[in-house]
């Protein structure tokens, strides 16, 4: 029994070291063929370089070169409504008129006095040049004139009231009155807003006020009209920078033709600096972001030492990432322009970069690449 437990212990023993050493074959083979990592499949583009007119970009919000909400000037009761919503008028146009039968009663009565006072001063000059009446009587009679005559203008300037005119050209908005409705002095009555030109206006930091000048040309884009681009110039620097964000208001005029914009809409704002400059321009996917310093990296041939099965070292030839720490300057879309760091014509990763170190073989794959539009449209906006 004994014997039979030993030639069992010997046969396991042996199995176990048979299959020890073919696993330390196998590995020795595989130690002693070099291990090489696959290549990185990347996308590619050539720097190139451009001339980009310096853009300093803002938020703006566009407003009516005049614009009000019209009031009451009178208490009274609403007789008419000369306009429709949304009608165009010229500066002098009657909007809206108040009843005035009380105004108007009074004022016949006052014109009617003013006649009286008037005969009874010519009768007094006439009886004074007899020297019938003293010329107190005389003076008594002028003041009594005068009064009566400022009687009537007051009362006229009182029917005036009733009267709502435009004080400019414009387009009325949606009336906030209806007729028959009395109103009291100061309520507000229909908004009136003069559209052609208007005003866009915004604020940039204190920084760049040494290079923001009266008469500079901006581009102006609003959501409402993604496919269209507004030109205009600015108009007006406000002398005073915002002490809370040290911010400087600025203002400028754009022509509205056709009064497609509206006041209050958000707009966006491109100023054009007055100098061009050069600028490599890469696609904003080619760039390696990092706290120590963002890079690119750069598509050369590159050569490595190998060992051959004989044990002898050779040159091989092969297509590698060369990482190449940059300065960025502005984006424009789906560019971004380089300061310093790299040469136009130079072949750059533009996709995987992430993957990469300084060196990596890398496998070129243009099949699909990213996008490199300055002004891109997304499907849905």
């Amino acid at each position: 029994m004994l014997k039979k437990f030993i030639i069992a212990i010997v046969g396991f023993l042996a199995v176990v070291a048979v299959l020890g050493l073919v696993k330390y074959s196998q590995i020795k083979k595989a130690m002693s063929v070099p291990h090489v990592m696959p290549p990185s499949s990347v996308t590619s583009a050539e720097a190139v370089q451009e001339t980009w007119t310096p853009v300093l970009s803002a938020i703006a919000t566009l407003a009516p070169v005049e614009g009000v909400t019209l009031g009451a000037d009178a208490d009274g009761t609403i007789a008419r409504i000369a306009v429709e919503n949304g009608a165009a008028v010229k500066a002098g146009d009657l909007l809206v008129e108040f009843d005035t039968t009380v105004e108007a009663a009074q004022l016949a009565a006052s014109e009617a006095r003013l006649a009286i006072v008037k005969l009874d001063r010519d009768r007094a000059v006439e009886l004074r040049e007899k020297n019938t009446i003293s010329q107190a009587e005389l003076d008594q009679n002028d003041a009594q004139l005068k009064q009566t005559a400022a009687d009537v203008e007051a009362l006229r300037a009182q029917v005036a009231k009733k009267k709502v005119r435009a004080p400019f050209d414009g387009r009325i908005g949606i009336r906030l009155v209806n007729v028959g409705q009395y109103v009291s002095r100061g309520a507000a009555l229909l908004p009136l807003q003069k559209l052609n030109p208007i005003y866009v206006n915004f604020t940039i930091p204190q920084r760049y006020l040494p290079q923001l000048k009266v008469d500079q040309s901006i581009k102006v884009r609003v959501d409402a009209f993604t496919d269209r681009v507004f030109a205009g110039k600015i108009t007006a620097i406000n002398p005073e920078v915002d002490a809370s964000s040290r911010n400087v208001s600025a203002q400028a005029t754009i022509e509205n033709p056709g009064e497609i914009l509206r006041s209050g809409m958000f707009a966006r704002v491109e100023v054009e600096m007055p100098a061009d400059k050069p600028a490599v321009i890469v696609p904003a996917t080619a760039i390696a972001y990092a706290s120590y310093g963002n890079s690119i990296y750069v598509i050369e041939k590159m050569k490595k030492k190998t060992k051959g099965k004989d044990g002898k070292e050779t040159e091989e030839e092969y297509l590698g990432a060369r990482q190449q720490f940059v300065k960025i300057g502005d984006a424009r879309g789906d560019q971004v322009a380089i300061i310093d760091g790299l040469k136009a014509g130079e072949t750059i990763v533009t996709s995987g970069v992430f993957k990469l170190r300084n060196g990596a073989h890398v496998e070129v794959n243009n099949s699909r690449t990213p996008s490199s539009n300055p002004n891109p449209k997304p499907d849905n906006t």
